[in-house]
């Protein structure tokens, strides 16, 4: 409660504590997966941390952090599916679906005006996480940014786009 009020010392010691209890919450889920488990906590922390606002006090703390922490785990396991299912072998894949499908000129052309509106960093970050698809931590080891710093401007750059379509729409 005092990390809400805006205790600085009680907001760290809080974030240590729950990231202590994701790692262990996570640590069972992901026994497959254990490279991922820290990216997973950076994730929910963040998440706890741009989510602060949606706190109900009447609630449990730890009831609002699993469930964070879950819906991070379930985007996780989404998104590497998708990437998995991604990892065929060549002879296994009918060649009729090896041709390239045409982008559409004038979606390709919008995307492209719009991302010239953010500023470099956010434009690079959102390009390589959501349009060609790199994990964060593949972004960071490309661009030499850290992952934190990706989550953070991928975040910043989105909302920054959302808000310039809702005022041009409009």
């Amino acid at each position: 409660m005092r990390a809400q009020q805006g205790d600085e010392a009680a907001y760290r010691e809080a974030l240590e504590k729950i990231a202590s209890r994701i790692r262990g919450f996570l640590r069972w889920r992901m026994q497959s997966m254990p490279d991922e488990i820290e990216d997973l906590v950076q994730e929910t922390l963040l998440a706890l941390h741009l989510q602060r606002g949606t706190f109900d006090p009447g609630l449990p703390v730890s009831a609002w952090v699993t469930a964070i922490a879950r819906h991070k785990l379930v985007d996780l396991w989404r998104r590497r599916g998708r990437r998995d299912n991604l990892h065929a072998a060549l002879d296994d894949v009918d060649e009729s679906l090896m041709a390239a499908e045409p982008v559409e000129e004038g979606a390709q052309r919008d995307l492209d005006r719009l991302l010239r509106e953010l500023p470099d960093v956010q434009r690079q970050a959102i390009v390589l996480t959501k349009i060609e698809g790199l994990s964060v931590s593949e972004a960071s080891l490309r661009t030499g940014i850290s992952e934190s710093a990706i989550k953070v401007q991928v975040h910043r750059g989105l909302k920054r786009l959302a808000q310039w379509v809702k005022d041009t729409g409009s």
